[in-house]
């Protein structure tokens, strides 16, 4: 956390309102996101009981497990699922662009840029808290390797169609939110908190409902006392006013009606099946659908609210102009989706429960560089995220007072600039510094602090090819500057082995059947808790 957004904070419990601390939007929102609610019983975290989800504000699909604990409504529930997401993500499957990609040609060893299907768009998911996305994370990886009657006749349970590669698409999506600045998978209270502090703990912030209320309360309120309303206001049934942002229900909820309703729905199924006759099953079958109504209805009164606030995160959202390189983080992102869509089309084996070693360290580097690079372009994209990084030592900005022409013993232009600032950066001997010139990096280093405390630096590149630095190429007298002590863009680790030549180590190389074709992983056994 930067000193800026403690700042923020305080002002805002001074001020009684979130305050802003972002200028621009740093995630890409898709035109089009699907929104997702899940909700789960207590006690149980891969049960699901229900969810809202959908594309359009006002009309979200409901879908509900009247009784959690039976594996044919579960598997029901998740081929309903599979039955809105998959359509929605195959709709940006298809429509694609030629891009030019680097590749390592096998003959010569060296890079080449090859021209490759890039999708025009990719899918966003949209939950409304970070335990959405790892509620998203476990069902994925509860599916993938599930076996449908068609791969598998002898399965004792095959799972319905299409519940496997709902499987392997969320768990892409869940592994996509890991890596720093992706948006496929995103929570509304990150993003909110992102752009806005309140003046409560972090930890407050993931209640979607009290976050709002710091952002939304109108002038004259105070944004703490409508926070503490979301968090506790009940209504005369003793439930909450504003439910918990899912998947977790309220105890109240749970016991008080809940559980009694799956219980009438449990009692009514059990008549139904004990009917001895047309008549008497006719008329439990119309007690059976009315209790089924009624754990509908509680389903929704519970995830109605939150599907909501999570759209009314998103307007606030849309009244922040996006950043600049957050298109660029966006197209790494339709990258990633375009590689799985070409790995399921390929029919390749679903994700591994465990990384080979090789993998992990791979993963590992790009999130730590996808972390260093989304720190650096927040900064360029946005002063008030800049003005922290100043705030530490990490860059400075001022205007130039001198601009001297020089030159390297090789007769190249390396002119030397004074930067008058009131920045305390921590420059040492010859500490590289980066400004950015119409979009990229221009390095220049640390040569010593004039007489008045000016900062005098050396050009080193970006001027151009000829004797002299081209126009614009060089900062002149009166412009004002602004240099970072980080690197703008992020350089690649060292190189990783093959996973054929991991050491024994590191469990050694991937297994292959006779034909040298990878092995893929057995679905997960049977146990005592999947038999009713």
């Amino acid at each position: 956390m930067s000193l800026i957004t403690d700042l923020a904070r305080l002002e805002a419990v001074q001020s009684g309102r979130a305050q802003a601390v972002a200028t621009v939007r740093h995630r890409h929102l898709s035109q089009r996101p699907l929104v997702l609610v899940p909700l789960i019983t207590a006690g149980e975290a891969g049960a699901p009981l229900g969810a809202l989800v959908g594309t359009e504000r006002t009309s979200p699909r409901l879908l509900v497990v009247p009784q959690p604990r039976d594996r044919d409504l579960r598997f029901a529930f998740l081929a309903e699922l599979a039955g809105v997401v998959l359509p929605y993500v195959d709709g940006f499957a298809s429509e694609v662009e030629t891009a030019e990609r680097a590749e390592t040609d096998p003959g010569t060893g060296k890079r080449v840029k090859v021209e490759v299907e890039l999708c025009a768009d990719a899918p966003q998911l949209i939950v409304p808290s970070r335990s959405g996305i790892e509620f998203v994370r476990l069902l994925g990886r509860s599916m993938r390797f599930r076996r449908t009657a068609e791969q598998d006749p002898e399965a004792p349970y095959p799972a319905p169609p299409h519940v496997p590669l709902l499987g392997r698409w969320l768990t892409h999506f869940g592994e996509r939110a890991r890596v720093p600045g992706s948006a496929l998978l995103l929570a509304m209270t990150d993003l909110l908190s992102r752009h806005w502090a309140t003046g409560q703990s972090t930890l407050e912030d993931q209640h979607l409902g009290a976050l709002l209320a710091w952002i939304e309360a109108p002038d004259g309120t105070s944004g703490a006392e409508a926070a503490l309303r979301a968090e506790l206001s009940r209504d005369a049934a003793g439930q909450l006013v504003c439910p918990p942002a899912g998947p977790a229900t309220d105890p109240a909820f749970d016991n008080q009606l809940l559980a009694p309703a799956i219980e009438r729905y449990d009692k009514a199924r059990a008549a139904v099946s004990a009917a001895e006759d047309a008549v008497e099953a006719d008329i439990r079958m119309g007690e059976l659908a009315a209790a089924e109504r009624a754990v509908h209805a509680l389903v929704e009164s519970r995830t109605r609210p939150t599907w909501d606030a999570v759209w009314r995160g998103l307007d606030a959202l849309c009244t922040l102009p996006e950043g600049p390189r957050a298109t660029e983080r966006w197209t790494r992102d339709r990258w990633s989706f375009t590689g799985h869509r070409d790995r399921v089309a390929a029919g390749e084996p679903p994700q591994p429960r465990r990384d080979d070693a090789v993998t992990a360290a791979n993963k590992l580097a790009t999130r730590e560089r996808e972390q260093a690079r989304l720190d650096a372009q927040e900064a360029l994209d946005d002063p008030l995220v800049m003005a922290g990084r100043r705030l530490t030592g990490e860059a400075f900005a001022g205007e130039v007072t001198e601009s001297v022409p020089a030159y390297n013993e090789k007769n190249r232009p390396r002119p030397l600039i004074t930067v008058r600032t009131d920045d305390a950066p921590h420059l040492g001997e010859r500490t590289m510094v980066y400004r950015s010139l119409d979009g990229k990096p221009q390095a220049a280093e640390f040569v010593s602090y004039d007489e008045e405390g000016g900062v005098v630096l050396r050009v080193l590149d970006k001027m151009g090819r000829g004797k002299e630095p081209e126009p614009g190429s060089v900062p002149e007298k009166g412009d004002t500057v602004c240099f970072t002590l980080f690197e703008h863009e992020q350089r690649g680790g060292p190189k990783l082995p093959d996973p054929e030549e991991t050491p024994w180590t590191h469990g050694g190389p991937p297994r292959t059947d006779e034909a040298g074709a990878p092995v893929p992983e057995a679905p997960d056994a049977m146990t005592s808790e999947d038999l009713l």
